[in-house]
Order: C-alpha cells, then sequence, then structure tokens
C-alpha cells in the first residue's frame, strides 16, 4: 500500500460500476480512492498524475490467465507475467489451478500469493482444484481452499471421471459457497480434436473438435447447477448454441455466469490457414456466425466478462506438426486494445467494453475491485486511445510470444497502471 496522496488530473473518467462517463480528478490516499471529482477540504497531493487526452479506468479483472509458476518456469513466471499485466493495465489475475504443482491444498494458494506480494505488480487469485490433483476423482478440500484465500474452484482442463463426481462437487462448493468455473468440454468428443469440426480443418486433414464437446458439456452442467444449487461460471466459451444455452438457463434464475477469451471476438478458424500453430487455441476459432454471437452475447449481458485466456509458452511448444503443438495464446497485452477496436467498430459502447473488463469479472469472482468507487483499492488504468504501438520487441513483457497477433500494430495503449496507489508500470 503507498502512503503518498495522489492526484490523477484532466483525464476522462469511466467507471461503468457507478455509471460514471467524465472529466474529473480522482484522489488517492494511503492506496485507496478518497474522491472521484472535486478535490476534499484539506487534500494536498504528494504526486500529480497529468491524464489529459486519455481515459482513467478502474484496473482490468482476468478471469483466466496462467503464470506458468510454480512448475513451468521454463514457460513464464509470476514476475514476468505480471509484468506483463500491468503493461496491460491488468491488476488482478484468477488463476487456474493447474500449475504442475495443482493448487489444491491451502500450501500452494498462499506460496502463489506470497510470490506474487513479493513481486508487487498485480493482484493474484488462485482458483482452487476442484479435485485432489485434477484428478477427477475426489473432492478437495474446498473449505480448507476458501480460508487460504480462494473464491473459486475449477477442474480446469481435467476430465471428471464421471458426472456424479461433478454433482457431489457443486454440492460441496454451494455448501462451501465457492464459484465453480467450469471450462465446458467432453473429452470423449473431442477425441484429441485440435480445430473447429469445419470446412478449414476438413481441407486442412487435422482432427475436428465438434460443437458438442462443448454443448455437451454445458448442457450437463447446466442441469446439475440447477438440482445442487451451486454458483456455476462457464469460461471460454466458444459457439452460438452455447451461448443461447446459457441465455435460457439465466432466464429460468439459473446462478449462472460466462465469459469468453478476447481472441475468440476476432478470429475465426481461418486464422489456423497454413497451419499456423499461433492460431491453436482451445476451444478451437469457429466460424463467423460463432464470432457474432459471442459479441451479441457481451452486448446484451449474456455474457459479463471478457478475459485473456492467457497462455505463455516457449518457442518450442508450436514448432511441431500442428496437433502436437500447444495450444493457448499469450494474451495480457493485446487483451485492451483488443477489446477497444470491438468499441471503435460498434459493436458494443465504452461503457460496455470497460464493463466487460472490470466490474463484470470481478461481480463474477466476488472481488471487491474493477471499480472507482471512494473506498476502494486505488487499481487504476490511464489509457491512451490515440498512441499507436507494435507488439513486438521492447514493448512485449510477457516471456510466451505465442500470439497470431504478435508484430501487429495497435491503437490505443496503458501509459500507467495502479496497484494500491503505487504505479507499478508507466512508459
Amino acid at each position: 500500500m503507498s502512503g503518498k496522496n495522489i492526484v490523477i488530473r484532466g483525464g476522462r473518467v469511466i467507471d461503468p460500476a457507478n455509471g460514471m462517463d467524465a472529466f474529473a480528478s480522482v484522489c488517492i490516499a494511503d492506496g485507496k480512492i478518497v474522491a472521484v471529482g472535486d478535490l476534499p477540504s484539506g487534500f494536498a497531493a504528494d504526486q500529480e498524475l497529468d491524464a489529459g487526452g486519455q481515459m482513467v479506468i478502474p484496473g482490468l479483472v482476468d478471469l483466466c490467465a496462467r503464470l506458468r509458476e510454480p512448475g513451468q518456469e521454463h514457460k513464464a513466471t509470476i514476475a514476468s507475467e505480471t509484468a506483463a499485466a500491468a503493461a496491460a493495465g491488468v491488476t488482478t489475475l484468477c488463476c487456474p489451478p493447474d500449475t504442475r504443482r495443482v493448487v489444491d491444498t491451502p500450501a500452494v494458494v498462499n506460496l502463489l500469493r506470497e510470490r506474487a506480494d513479493l513481486v508487487g505488480k498485480a493482484r493474484v487469485i488462485p482458483i482452487g482444484a476442484l479435485t485432489r490433483g485434477l484428478q477427477g476423482k475426489e473432492l478437495s478440500s474446498m473449505m480448507s481452499l476458501k480460508k487460504a484465500g480462494c473464491f473459486a474452484v475449477s477442474n480446469a482442463y481435467a476430465p471428471m471421471e464421471n458426472l456424479l463426481v461433478l454433482r457431489r462437487a457443486l454440492e460441496y462448493a454451494a455448501n462451501c459457497g465457492l464459484l465453480v468455473t467450469i471450462r465446458p468440454e467432453e473429452p470423449a468428443l473431442r477425441n484429441r480434436g485440435c480445430v473447429h469440426d469445419g470446412a478449414v480443418g476438413s481441407r486442412l486433414g487435422l482432427p475436428v473438435i465438434p460443437y458438442a464437446v462443448e454443448t455437451v458439456a454445458v448442457a450437463q452442467t447446466l442441469v446439475l447447477a440447477e438440482q445442487t444449487g451451486a454458483k456455476v461460471h462457464f469460461g471460454q466459451l466458444s459457439c452460438a448454441r452455447a451461448v443461447a444455452m446459457v441465455a435460457e438457463a439465466q432466464s429460468r434464475g439459473v446462478a449462472v455466469s460466462a465469459d469468453v477469451a478476447i481472441h475468440q471476438l476476432h478470429l475465426t478458424e481461418s486464422a489456423v490457414d497454413g497451419y499456423d500453430a499461433n492460431a491453436h487455441v482451445n476451444p478451437p476459432f469457429r466460424l463467423p456466425a460463432d464470432r457474432d454471437a459471442l459479441r451479441e452475447g457481451l452486448a446484451t449481458g449474456v455474457l459479463q466478462a471478457i478475459c485473456s485466456d492467457h497462455q505463455p509458452h516457449d518457442p518450442n511448444a508450436k514448432l511441431d506438426a500442428f496437433p502436437a503443438t500447444e495450444a493457448g495464446i499469450a494474451a495480457l497485452e493485446t487483451l485492451l486494445p483488443l477489446a477497444y477496436q470491438l468499441i471503435e467498430a460498434g459493436v458494443f459502447d465504452l461503457s460496455c467494453g470497460i464493463a466487460r473488463l472490470t466490474c463484470g469479472p470481478a461481480a463474477i469472482m466476488g472481488l471487491d475491485s474493477g471499480t472507482l468507487s471512494v473506498g476502494a483499492n486505488a487499481d487504476i488504468a490511464l489509457f491512451d486511445p490515440e498512441l499507436e504501438w507494435t507488439a513486438s520487441g521492447a514493448d512485449w513483457l510477457s516471456r510466451g510470444v505465442n500470439t497470431p497477433f504478435y508484430g501487429a500494430t495497435f491503437k490505443g495503449r496503458v501509459t500507467q497502471t495502479l496497484l494500491g496507489g503505487r504505479v507499478v508500470h508507466s512508459l
């Protein structure tokens, strides 16, 4: 926490949680926001930040970002990826439990939090494992994980042994008051597929992933969620039918939410043409109609959050034949610029777009983040919508360069990021 009094002047303050879009000053004391608008009586700033020509927004909250530590430090570390997050205006990172020391005990939760606190670039929120060792058989000690600081539990990509285990897990999580995050995938139907079951995959002769891989898993989970009363969040949806299923369940009052990865809002199955391994993602890029349905789901509020689904890889992970390469994109640093492209294109308005990156994901996870409310932590990003930059070289901080957007030029960049009133990134 910072002991400095800071005032951010001259910026366009956008705080969807409070319905605010106005030119105003933001005052910070002892790491907290103390005023938005006029300076409080007697407030004396130790530091002033000039936000002229920029937007002042809450620090972004990312519901799915893999930092690779512990266990895969050859790919990335908490230090490298939280530095990339700070440069992207992301101040809170929710990390899935499938690290190489699975997050299924309070000891691993504490290890991650301590290492993140030591680096001090972003808040790291570990998501606990739904089952021991992510084996899909025995339930983890969810109450212990909650006491250690987990707000949610998940089985990540690991399959459950059967639906009875999933039902018991949902019941236990509901009793513990924990959110269950589900990456919907029926492994038997996936059958080692790696691209969408469409024209491009067929032409390239690659094993495919049909829609049913996702929709069957969504359907099963929705039935069990309704039966158990568990609060369920679907992560990284990829197809129109899944969005419609979530919307229908929400209309009946089922406690279900969903998000989408930012790259799914831009790319389609054609991205893998030429066997581009940087476009190898799971779930796969699908048809333009699916991309458009995901965009519409965000605009209407069926999908409440956009995440990065950040998965940094070492270079060798993308050098084999396409099916043998590892899926995933390093996506933290392109999260806000890609979202801003959609805002400029009129896919959704500015307030909606910022909400899906801040207060929307914070509300899903039950975090006191994503807002510029008085009394909130001063987690803030200054975003220059006119500043152009290239996603490469010294402008790229993640250890992973595995993205189809590497080398692209973007309009819009974070110039400064504050975490608890401390400047943790500045151009």
